[in-house]
């Protein structure tokens, strides 16, 4: 009976919809595999068509494609003498189902339909396919013609059921199956299922990392057994980063871990482990073995294979290793310059420009820019050839090799500071020096023309000139002198981003980045349609506290010593008036509410499920060291007012990288209104009389119904 069996696990850069992309780099990871002596290979969810097909999974177009490609993996001599584990989209009986397709040598052993479906935050499975619901139950699947003519096969089971080889049971989970309550691993383990895979299309937020290792380990922890995780990497047209860590678990300790972020396309992962260790594991396990002397057998499909080799006495065992994790810093450092680079390359532009205002936003936008260069030098460096070839299509250059980050960041960054007479020479000098320091193509200009040539058209057409609120003008006066400063430069960014490169005689356009964080989205604290609006917003999915922490790391690790005076600087839109040239705007006065509070707005509107009373009720005891009941009702109102009035403003959101699950992102993450009752009558009636209640030293917990 064998012991040491070599398995493999990837994760894989794919593309919605690239089936050619698609097929390769699958080929490779079998290839690598194979190389390194893997008798079986996992890869990530529905890594044949790619997870974010979205809508596409209704056209059959998808269905044949993805059949396609299948028939050339099983066609192919680099699949052959491995189990082959691929994702992709089957219809059965005119169900679409997201499967596993279980192939070795040119015969499919398994179509296993994910079972578990997600549903919730980002994820819309259940628009697209239908969950097994039959379990432990098998059918045969009447495989298509083209697949028939290199398997020879008319059927295949199809449903609930393990793979049964010479040496060991495996059985398998997809993603989600693994993040629910009654993961189907708990019963497959009592069944005698030694070994356990998981194709994922798992997305990042911050410190995700923690709760997707602790859930691989913990599966293996109560019940024995090997984990093997996959999962997709990378940004695959979508605004979610996918990021690997692909990994590998025994009796609940890591034996491999794959990297969280990286720009190699493909990734193998491959351990070889002592299916004793796991017998023994399991043995003393007096209520485990209780359990499993009564649980309903699963059907399984026997496979005349080992994943142990013969001379097993020589293997080596992989050992337990301690998973690095990284900060959330290193993770906004790292995963949105990923995602850039992903859509950089992708979109086949020549670089990006980033209206850089010398504020926290704008210089964290740069920054993340700027590590993306980083990444790309240091893949080069380490000899990725993938990642040179597409610089080098970028730079347009057939013999360029990036070396310096800033050298290859002014290649393909512009950055721009529009000013105005609203402006300071602090902001100005602050964008300078950081454009300096990280490399960028920096451009300074001047918009007051512009501005004025607007408003001028207006005074013309109605015969009035709007004024400043310091001139005496009305609110609605100043807000339109504000937003058309702000609407201006967005338009200003794009005829740069479209042409600069052209007067600098250079070939190809830009990508307009903005600069938005998850708080002022929240807020509603940004001009709809202003330079805000892009074509990408790496930093819409982060908090204003984590952005800061972020730029401080970045003053530690890369030196970027001009960020001190930025981090150091009062946020300001500046685009009201300078008083005796000093800044008069500060963002969190013209807010009515700071950072900090904005966040915790958000985390309990979003993750917690609180409306107006519900977080008011919440803030009353989280705040009652430093506010009043009154104060509190007071905040919160006003918040909910903010968010209700420019609630619309999230429907043209610039696509964002998703890092925070309170994200106001319209697209799918947060379906939500967006035209409010912006009085909330009945909400903000009932705070009214908790806090009489409270005032009145009458009230009844906090928790009761309220009349």
């Amino acid at each position: 009976m064998g012991r040491a069996v070599t398995v493999a696990t990837c994760a894989l850069n794919q593309w919605a919809l690239d089936f050619d992309g698609n097929l390769e780099r699958i080929l490779r990871s079998i290839e690598i595999a194979k190389h390194k002596g893997a008798r079986y290979r996992l890869g990530p969810e529905l890594e044949i068509c790619g997870y974010g097909c979205s809508d596409h999974y209704y056209e059959s177009d998808t269905l044949l494609h993805s059949f396609q490609v299948l028939a050339k993996l099983l066609e192919s001599p680099a699949a052959q003498d491995i189990i082959c584990d691929v994702g992709m989209p089957v219809m059965h009986r005119n169900i679409r189902y997201s499967c596993r397709v279980i192939f070795l040598n040119k015969k499919i052993l398994l179509i296993r339909p994910k079972m578990i479906l997600a549903n919730s935050g980002n994820y819309r499975e259940l628009r697209w396919f239908t969950p097994w619901s039959r379990a432990r139950h098998v059918e045969e699947y009447f495989l298509p013609r083209m697949i028939q003519e290199v398997t020879g096969q008319e059927t295949v089971p199809f449903g609930d059921a393990v793979l049964a080889t010479k040496d060991t049971c495996l059985g398998t989970e997809i993603c989600e199956e693994l993040w629910a309550p009654n993961s189907p691993h708990i019963e497959m383990g009592l069944d005698g299922v030694e070994i356990f895979t998981n194709s994922s299309g798992s997305h990042h937020v911050l410190q995700k990392a923690y709760i997707r290792v602790d859930l691989v380990n913990s599966a293996t922890a109560k019940n024995g057994g090997i984990y093997i995780l996959a999962n997709q990497k990378g940004c695959d047209g979508d605004r979610l980063y996918y990021d690997g860590c692909a990994m590998i678990s025994v009796n609940g300790d890591t034996v491999a871990q794959g990297s969280q972020f990286s720009l190699d396309d493909v990734e193998v992962l491959v351990a070889t482990l002592d299916l004793e260790d796991v017998r023994t594991y399991r043995a003393e396990i007096s209520s485990r073995n209780l359990l499993a002397s009564r649980v309903n057998s699963y059907p399984r499909v026997k496979v005349n294979f080992a994943l142990s080799c013969s001379d097993e006495i020589c293997v080596s065992i992989s050992e337990p290793i301690q998973w690095r994790y990284h900060s959330p810093e290193e993770e906004i450092c790292l995963g949105p310059a990923c995602w850039l680079w992903d859509y950089l390359r992708r979109s086949k532009q020549a670089g990006f420009l980033l209206p850089l205002s010398g504020g926290t936003d704008s210089s964290a936008t740069a920054c993340i820019v700027y590590s993306m260069c980083r990444q790309v030098c240091l893949a080069v460096k380490n000899g990725n050839q993938g990642v040179l070839t597409d610089v080098r299509r970028i730079v347009n250059e057939d013999t360029y090799t990036p070396e310096v980050p800033q050298e290859f960041c002014r290649r393909i960054f512009t950055t721009c500071y529009m000013a105005s007479e609203n402006s300071s020479q602090d902001t100005r000098n602050r964008a300078k020096f950081l454009a300096e320091q990280i490399g960028s193509y920096h451009i300074n200009l001047n918009i007051d023309v512009a501005v004025k040539a607007v408003v001028g058209i207006f005074s013309i057409v109605m015969g009035k000139s709007p004024q400043f609120r310091v001139y005496g003008g009305s609110s609605r006066e100043n807000l339109a002198l504000q937003n058309v400063q702000a609407r201006i430069r967005m338009v200003l960014a794009y005829l740069f981003a479209q042409l600069s490169l052209w007067a600098r005689g250079m070939p190809g356009g830009l990508l307009v980045l903005g600069s938005a964080n998850v708080d002022e989205s929240l807020r509603g604290y940004l001009t709809k349609y202003d330079c805000s609006s892009a074509d990408l917003n790496p930093i819409g999915g982060i908090s204003k506290t984590d952005l800061k922490n972020f730029l401080q790391c970045c003053i530690e690790n890369f030196q970027l010593t001009s960020l001190r005076s930025i981090l150091s600087a009062p946020p300001t839109a500046e685009l009201e008036p300078l008083a005796d040239g000093q800044v008069s705007q500060i963002d969190e006065m013209d807010m009515g509410m700071t950072y900090a509070e904005l966040s915790i707005y958000g985390k309990l509107r979003k993750v917690a499920k609180a409306g107006p009373y519900s977080m008011f009720c919440k803030l009353i005891n989280m705040w009652k060291e430093i506010c009043s009941p009154r104060e509190v009702a007071s905040k919160v109102k006003h918040f909910f007012r903010m968010y209700s009035v420019n609630r619309h403003k999230m429907t043209t959101l610039t696509p964002a990288y998703h890092a925070e699950n309170y994200s106001p992102d319209d697209n799918r993450f947060d379906l939500r209104p967006f035209l409010y009752n912006s009085a909330w009558t009945w909400q903000f009636r009932c705070i009214d009389k908790q806090v009489s209640k409270l005032e009145s030293k009458e009230a009844k917990p906090l928790c009761e119904d309220v009349d």
